[in-house]
Parts: C-alpha cells; structure tokens; sequence
C-alpha cells in the first residue's frame, strides 16, 4: 500500500472517530462503529499479509548478534563523527555479505550493529572488524592529470609499481546521479591522518569548505608535499575508500588548510570534516554483545507461539462457557484486536522479538478483562430488575471509568518502559502499548455495538451467564492487619534470600560478563560439564539446564570476555557429547551499571506517574495505598526470584513494570467500585462501603485474574526457556497483585487518612468532590 493511500485512509478513520463520538446512540452510530471496525481490520490484513515478508524478526527470532560499540579517544564525539563511524562501521558489517543488517547510533558516543544470520563461527571476526582502528591517510594522485590512467586503459602504457588504480565515488550533487572517477594513487601513503588536530566546516568565500590544522610534524611534511604537487590532486583516504580528492592550488607551509570549491555543499563539508576527524582512530570497545542462532531463535518462536495460540483457544472457550452470548462478543473482539494489534505493529515497521511476542499473549488476558468488567456490571445491573437494553446502556457507562483508569495507569508504566529501555525489551513495551489501545476500541466501541445489535433487533431478548462466584459478605478490612503481616514475613524472607545470594541475584545484564548457551541432543550431566571447566577455573561457574524441541540446553555465565575459552575447553573435554553454541551474551560493567540504574529509574518514574494521575482521579490517600500495593507486588515478585534461585534480567525490568501496571489495574477497579459507594452518599460507614465494594469486585477480580493468568501458564509451561523467567514473574505478579488488591490497597487507603490526622467524613467529602468534578463524556457515548 502506497504512502498516499495509506494517508487517505487513515484520514478517513480519523473523520469516521470524530463522526462517531459526535453521533447519539442509534443505526447511525452502530453503522459507524461497524464501518470503522471493518475499515480497520482490512486494512490490518492488507499490511499484514504475507506475514513471512511484512513482519520484521527480531536478531532473537532470526538468528544472528548485536553489538553494542562504544567510541572511545581524547576527542569530544561530535554528531558529525558518530555519523562517520556509523558509514565505516558499515562498509566494514557489509564485508559479511548479511541482508539487512541495522548500524544506527545510540545515545552520545555508542553505536548499535545489529548482523542477521551470522554465522556464530564468524563472531571473532565481526568482533575484530568492528573493533579495529580506522586509517586515515593522505597520497598523492599521479601527477599528470589523468593521462597516464588514459594511456593504461587503452592499452599503450603499465601501472607503476608504486601506485595503483582506485574508484572514487563523488556525492550526489541534487537530483544528479552518483558519479565515479577513477585515478591514478599512490599505494603507500605520503601523510598519516593522525597529523591531523582539527577538521571543521565554515561557510567561507567560495560557499563551504573544510578548514583543517596538523601537528608539528604534519607541518613540515605537509608543506614539503604542497610545494613539490601544486596544481596536482591530493587523496583523502579512510579505510582503503577515497573520501575526497581535492587539487593543491599552492603551497602550504602554516599547518592550517582549506579544502574548498568544486561545488562543495553543506551536507559534504560536515562529512568530510568528520572524515578528518577520524572518530575511529582509536580503538573502540565493544560494551555489548548478543548472539542467537537461527535453531535457536526458530525454536523459541515456535514454542512461543505454540503457547500464544494455545492460550488462546483456552481462553476463547472459557469466555464463551462463562458469559455465552456475550462471550461469544468478547471472543470476537479478542480476535478483532490481535488482528489490528499485529496489523499495528507490522505498518509502524516495530520488530517483533520474543518478548514483543510475550507482550502480544499478555494482551489476550488483558483485553478480556474490559469485557469481564462489562459482563459483570451488566449482571448487576439486570439483577435490579432493569430491562436488558437499560442494563446494558448502564453497564457499559458504570464500567467506563474503571475501563478508563485502570488503563491509562498500565499505560503509563509501558510508556515509561519504552522510553527508559532498550532493545528487545522496547519491543515488549510496544506490543503492550498498542495492545492496550487495541482493547480499548474493540471492548467499547466494537463489543458494545455488537452487542447492542443484538439487544436492539430484539434477537437477544434474554441474557443468561454462569455465576460460580456469588456475592459474598467477607469482612476483608477486618483480615487487612493479619494479611500485611504475612506479607511482612515473606517480604523479610525474600530480603533475607535476596541479601545472602548477593550478585548473583542479577544475570549478566546488570552485573557483566559473559552468558553462553549450548545444546546437545540427549540430556547434558552438569556435574560433568562443571569438571571439564575445573581445569581453567571456572567449576563454580552458574549453570542452568533447560530442554526445548527435543534438546538439552545449558547456560554457563563467566568473567567478561572468557566465554570463547570456556566454551573450547567443554567442547574438547566432552567430544561425544555433540555440543553446538546456540547463542552468547557479553555484557561490560559499565553497561550493565547503566542497565541497573535505567531500570530504577523507570520503576520510579512509574510509581511518580501513577501517584500523580490516582491523585487526580481520586485522592492522596487513595494514591498512597496504590504505591503501597504496587511497591508490595513488586518487592514481593523480586523476593520470589531470590527464594526460587532466580536471577534478575534485562527482560525481567518489563515484567516487574508490566506487573506494577497490572497491580495498578486491579487496584484501581476496587477504587473505583469504593468511589462510586462513598459518592452516592450509601449509608453505613466507610469500612462498610469499603468491605461491600471489594466484595461486589470480588467476581469480577478473580475471574479476570485467572484469564490473564492462562496465557501466561501456557507461556510458561510450553513457551520455551528463553521466556520462562519472564511469564514466571508474571504469573507471581498477577497472583500477588490479586491478593494486595484485595487485602492491602484499601486498609492502607484508612490507615494513611487516620494518620494524617484526618476524618473519613472529610475523605468521603473530598472523594464525593471529585467525582462530580472528573465525569467523564465519553462515558455517554
């Protein structure tokens, strides 16, 4: 699909949006709803199909390694020479002939080459390539003005032994074609680059030109040179490629030059005084590296979706059993939003890694808790007697600002998450992103036109779900201080586990060093693997043992940069065990100190955020117990890991966000249901309001709990090694966040008003104020 057509239809939804929300409920609103939702999933399809070009694969999927390089040298790295790096870097990744391969810079001074398919017996030599210092030299060109490259072409003359035949290839000049001179140059070079002090662009009588400085040294033989070639050409050259190769017009005996004329523009002073700079001229470090190989990588996907769809038809049935006609809605809409959720991600051109992957199965959960928030409202509703087409008229406007609140607030942590994170983890963030704005349209706006059809043609007189969670009159404040006592004891066992493991709590992500993966088709003895590495002192090296498509797997985490010894000695120590490296990870010190600190700062941003948008919606005190909650969940989690002999990874900062926001979402629904109690004006006290309101939740939080919950148990249990830490994380999240939100949230909301000295009367008021104050219109529509 064209740019142009694909903007015409995206403007076309936008009036269609507008034209909607603007309309009353009616034919003409449901036409709407079904125009857009038809348009939408089209036009997902069109950009989805065929899947095996239109989706791009994560390294993690496909096979091959990233690294992470860092420039280093006395120089500031200016935006010009991060530029230069990246083209030389670039010529270097495309001397392994890889389709595709991405150079891109990061951040000030880091650049990310990320080579598909590469063969893991070629990482040494990418590592070498990459790493290596660029040359930046001067040579003459032979000093006739082409003639004797003329005479060698048609055969009348030889190359002299001391120059040889190089192709220069000049910028684009407009909409001109690029063109290319070859010349006569010399094979050794007349002047080293590192003579060079200073290069810069400068507007000056002639248009743009590149003013630059030697050394003492470059001086003297930069004037010898000058004197003895005037009128003749002198070549720039960078790594074997002629950048430039301008005429000397005089003599230059000062040590400062200026390269000028020919029509030189902006865009090629910069570059070529980022040339003179020579960014690489000093060895770069590399402070990251990944590698997956294409089993591997075809494995894991294949497990992770095995696991998605399996997962997903769990859950279409239970939905369909539970609610019936209803549910068969929701399963619609389900359907509805992983299409334009993966049509999303295919057009923005995000590419899916597994925890993308991940992302897109927790979105199976989370897009049925909308309709299970729905479903229930609607069964209270009915039960006062309400006909069904006011039922659900009021079910979908009660069920609104829950929808609303808790979503905005799992927003808030994913955005946080894709700002503040890198690579794969970016991916999961993005699939969150869009899968949450996914489910918001198909459960309000697709869901309840559907089933408004329904009610409205009469075809659906009569609605009949499955209640095996019957209201209950638990006195749940009355348990709050028992409750947060036990969680006090695992919350100190966890810091206790936690504080003994020391380091070893955190994987090569935060820590450094090196992580290496190897397979092996029948079963790996670790005891054995432990002895081939006593020789070379690594028998207390952590090893993990996994299987996954009929293989052994085992992880061996080393010191930085011994990964390459540890894995020869395995392999000539245990010949007949068929060994083969499916992947390695190489993580600097300084990388993972960042990774460390970028994680804290975005769970921090994310508590900030949070408490700033549930004061606003509700009340600080209401804010606190969500923190308090949250925090809970979170500790709780990372204790669980400690106790379990799990290790804390990169991947690991998006589940322990994702369960902050799902904690969140919860939380917020029980608010919701006790804000909806105090502000209309319910006798009995708040502690009666507060224990009928989490009560009145209760169906509702168990049953989204355990839909959330199935997907992520087939993640678990059939999703393969690579994310099985990942959806273990998310399972003790949603089950932990479950429990706060019922036993912890709202006996902190008292415990937080009464210690500020203030009364529940003035909390019921401010609450009762701010109600009518945040009614929302689109709850109307």
């Amino acid at each position: 699909m064209t740019p142009a057509l694909t903007f015409f239809v995206g403007l076309v939804m936008l009036v269609l949006f507008g034209w909607y929300f603007a309309t009353d409920q009616g034919p003409r609103k449901r036409l709407l709803a079904t125009t857009l939702m038809l348009m939408l999933v089209i036009f997902s399809i069109i950009t989805i199909w065929p899947p095996q070009k239109k989706i791009a694969l994560g390294l993690d999927i496909q096979g091959g390694t990233s690294f992470l390089i860092r420039l280093k040298g006395d120089k500031d790295v200016t935006k010009g020479m991060l530029g230069q790096a990246v083209e030389v870097i670039r010529k270097r990744v495309d001397y392994f002939g890889a389709s595709e391969p991405i150079i891109s810079p990061v951040g000030n001074d880091r650049i990310l080459v990320q080579i598909p398919g590469l063969d893991t017996a070629k990482i040494q030599e990418a590592r070498d390539q990459l790493s290596r210092v660029a040359k930046l030299e001067f040579r003459l060109v032979y000093p006739d003005n082409g003639q004797r490259l003329k005479a060698i072409d048609e055969g009348k003359d030889v190359i002299p032994p001391d120059y040889r035949i190089e192709t220069y290839k000049l910028r684009k000049e407009g909409n001109e074609p690029a063109r290319e001179e070859r010349l006569l140059v010399k094979k050794k070079a007349d002047l080293g680059g590192d003579h060079v002090t200073q290069a810069a662009p400068r507007y000056g009588n002639e248009g743009w030109e590149v003013q630059l400085k030697f050394d003492g040294e470059g001086t003297k033989k930069f004037g010898q040179i000058t004197e003895a070639n005037v009128n003749h050409r002198f070549a720039i050259v960078l790594d074997g490629v002629i950048q430039s190769a301008p005429v000397i017009k005089t003599a230059i005996y000062g040590g400062d030059a200026v390269i000028s004329g020919g029509g030189m523009g902006e865009e090629e002073a910069r570059g070529l005084a980022s040339v003179l700079e020579n960014p690489l001229q000093t060895p770069v470090s590399i402070e990251e590296e990944r590698s997956v190989s294409p089993t591997l990588g075809m494995d894991s996907i294949r497990s992770s979706i095995l696991a998605g769809l399996l997962g997903l038809a769990i859950t279409l049935v239970c939905v369909a059993i539970y609610y019936k006609i209803p549910g068969l809605v929701a399963n619609l809409a389900l359907i509805i939003n992983l299409i334009l959720l993966i049509g999303a991600l295919t057009m923005f051109r995000f590419v899916l890694t597994l925890p993308g992957i991940a992302g897109i199965i927790l979105t199976i959960g989370l897009s049925v808790d909308a309709n299970v928030l729905i479903y229930e409202r609607l069964r209270e509703e009915m039960a006062l007697g309400k006909s069904l087409k006011v039922a659900v008229k009021a079910a979908y406007e009660k069920a609104f600002s829950s929808i609303f609140d808790a979503n905005v607030t799992t927003l808030i942590t994913a955005a946080i998450l894709f700002w503040q994170a890198s690579g794969p983890v970016k991916g999961f963030a993005i699939s969150l992103t869009l899968g949450i704005l996914a489910s918001l349209f198909t459960a309000l706006i697709v869901g309840r036109n559907f089933l408004g059809w329904f009610v409205d043609t009469e075809r659906l007189k009569r609605i009949s779900m499955l209640h095996l969670i019957s209201s209950k009159h638990i006195d749940f404040l009355g348990k709050g201080f028992l409750a947060c006592m036990c969680s006090l004891a695992l919350l100190l066992a966890g810091a206790t586990a936690f504080y003994i493991r020391g380091e070893r709590n955190f994987g090569v992500d935060f820590r450094g060093g090196d992580l290496i993966t190897m397979s092996a088709p029948n079963k790996i003895d670790v005891g054995q693997v432990r002895d081939a590495l006593k020789p070379i002192g690594f028998a207390d090296a952590s090893i993990q043992e996994s299987a996954q498509g009929g293989k052994s797997y085992i992880t061996i985490r080393t010191p930085l940069n011994t990964s390459d010894k540890a894995e020869k000695q395995i392999i000539q120590t245990m010949p007949n065990v068929g060994f083969k490296v499916e992947g390695s990870e190489r993580v600097g010190a300084l990388v993972g100190g960042e990774l460390a600190k970028n994680s804290l700062i975005a769970l921090g941003l994310g508590i900030l955020g949070i408490l700033i948008f549930v004061t606003f919606r509700f009340e600080l005190s209401f804010a606190v117990g969500a923190i308090v909650a949250l925090l809970h969940d979170v500790l709780m989690t990372v204790g669980m890991f400690a106790l379990l002999g799990r290790e804390l990874t990169l991947t690991m900062v998006g589940a322990v966000l994702t369960i902050a926001g799902y904690s969140i979402n919860d939380t917020i629904v029980v608010y919701d249901r006790i804000r909806e109690g105090l502000a209309s004006g319910r006798r009995g006290s708040i502690e009666q309001i507060m224990n009928e309101s989490i009560n009145q939740t209760l169906s509702r939080t168990i049953l989204t709990s355990t839909v959330t919950l199935i997907p992520i148990l087939c993640l678990f249990l059939f999703g393969g090694p690579v994310l099985r830490d990942f959806s273990l994380a998310i399972i003790i999240g949603v089950v932990v966040g479950t429990y706060s939100s019922i036993f912890i949230a709202s006996p902190i909301v008292l415990w937080w008003t009464r210690a500020r000295g203030r009364s529940t009367v003035s909390l019921r008021r401010e609450v009762t104020e701010k109600t009518s104050t945040a009614a929302n219109p689109l709850a109307q529509r």
